[in-house]
């Protein structure tokens, strides 16, 4: 199963310049929120924004990553 910091590093990794915040709100190690902040989303839908970042996991959401939660945001 992936850890809190696994996440948020390949968020980060993937989306050039975006910070992430990443918690484990159940305590189980398999249900996350984030909240992620990318230049890269601007002009982009909710929908479009959250594709992005549920593409970096693929098949993953569902199994080992039973859950993610996001939250999308532009710099300010």
């Amino acid at each position: 199963m992936p850890t809190v910091e696994e996440i948020k590093q390949r968020i980060e990794s993937a989306i050039p310049g975006a910070r992430a915040e990443v918690e484990d709100y159940t305590g189980g190690g398999d249900h996350f929120r984030a909240t992620v902040t990318a230049a890269a989303f601007a002009g982009r839908s909710r929908v479009e924004q959250h594709r992005l970042v549920y593409e970096i996991f693929g098949a993953e959401i569902g199994g080992p990553i039973h859950a993610l939660s996001l939250k999308t945001q532009t710099e300010d």
